[in-house]
């Protein structure tokens, strides 16, 4: 065999030994779902065996591959079972044999540490959000091997909140599918369909962007605006769009599995306020080629005014009038912001680039843990 030859089949079984075990959250499932799937499936698409922990009242049927072991824990939802129910989990661990732990949500965190513990196991933490100094992570700087993050402003904050693992902090953006075609305004004469999923948690969230909605309605603009949620909080808001008389334009539907869809149907895509995590639906907003209107502030890295987007003041609501307004009066302006920013996601935001960089970052994790 020549050195060429060796050389190649040493990188592929290298390749080959990553036995990555994902630790997840009902959150990972509901909002980081999109993820989640591209990644095990990248996996198994590099022949990498993988496993799943997650919370026995997930539903990870339309997210997880058959190739990928799924460990529920608890596996025994009784009190006084803590003891028993780890050492359940760390038998099942132990056979899957694992050589690194995926910890991809923040309040996993412990758990991750403790098992990595265990199990003798480097451990890799997904976060996803901004962090505050006095809310700090319980983790083991003998096991952690880095943190992954999916924005710059979240690496530049934990930098500054974990100084001392400043070179462990890895930025991998979230891969996806971008759409051949941008879907904004494509059908000329169709009803101008607006969509947002900000969370329903407080209603004075949506006092300023239904104010300018309601303005934009009495000014004669013809358009429907879809919000993303539900739960207990819907029934302030629908009282809010009661007092404004918006309930005959703007339809609450729920966060269903095949939410993309949903944002496929939008022309514009509304971030009303600033948020402290990474925003999936910003990004598949993006992806299926809906124009962005949003404002800057906390992790808003996808927004580039006038790139990738319109931008306005979340405080004034003339601002965000102003902003949609600007979109719906010019649509080849929001057809081309939104192809722009396709072409960001394509350059950016690679399904690909996605696998092959938390892949570098398992092989990097076993490699420093065995110096």
């Amino acid at each position: 065999m020549s050195e060429e030859q060796r050389n190649s089949a040493s990188e592929t079984t290298e390749k080959k030994s990553v036995r990555p075990v994902l630790i997840v959250s009902e959150r990972t499932i509901s909002m980081y779902s999109m993820l989640l799937k591209h990644l095990l499936v990248g996996l198994a698409d590099e022949s990498i065996p993988a496993a799943m922990v997650c919370e026995p009242s997930c539903d990870v049927d339309s997210v997880v591959p058959p190739t990928v072991e799924v460990i529920k824990h608890p596996a025994l939802n009784l009190p006084l079972m803590g003891r028993r129910n780890n050492k359940i989990l760390v038998e099942r661990l132990a056979n899957f044999k694992p050589t690194v732990l995926h910890c991809l949500c923040e309040s996993k965190a412990g758990l991750a540490r403790q098992l990595a513990q265990q199990l003798d196991l480097p451990y890799v933490l997904t976060v996803n959000s901004l962090q505050k100094r006095w809310g700090r992570f319980h983790i083991s700087s003998r096991h952690l091997a880095g943190f992954v993050v999916p924005a710059k402003s979240i690496a530049d904050n934990l930098a500054e909140v974990y100084p001392r693992f400043a070179e462990r902090i890895k930025q991998i953006n979230i891969g996806t599918f971008v759409g051949k075609e941008s879907g904004c305004f494509r059908e000329p004469g169709r009803l101008a369909c607006m969509v947002t999923a900000h969370p329903l948690g407080n209603e004075r969230d949506f006092e300023n962007l239904f104010g300018a909605v309601r303005h934009l309605a009495i000014d004669g603009y013809e358009f429907m605006v879809v919000v993303m949620g539900g739960g207990r909080r819907e029934r302030g808001l629908r009282k809010l769009l009661a007092a404004l008389g918006l309930l005959q334009v703007v339809t609450i539907v729920p966060r269903l599995a095949a939410w993309r869809s949903v944002l496929a149907a939008g022309d514009i895509f509304i971030r009303p306020q600033p948020s402290d995590a990474f925003d999936p639906f910003l990004l598949e907003a993006m992806s299926v080629g809906a124009a962005v209107a949003g404002c800057k502030g906390g992790v808003d890295d996808l927004i580039i005014e006038d790139q990738t987007g319109v931008v306005f003041n979340a405080d004034d609501e003339l601002s965000i009038y102003g902003s949609l307004q600007r979109l719906l009066n010019r649509q080849e302006l929001a057809r081309q912001l939104a192809t722009s920013a396709q072409e960001c996601l394509r350059e950016n935001h690679s399904v690909s680039g996605m696998i092959s960089s938390t892949l570098e970052a398992y092989r990097n994790a076993e490699q420093w843990y065995q110096r």
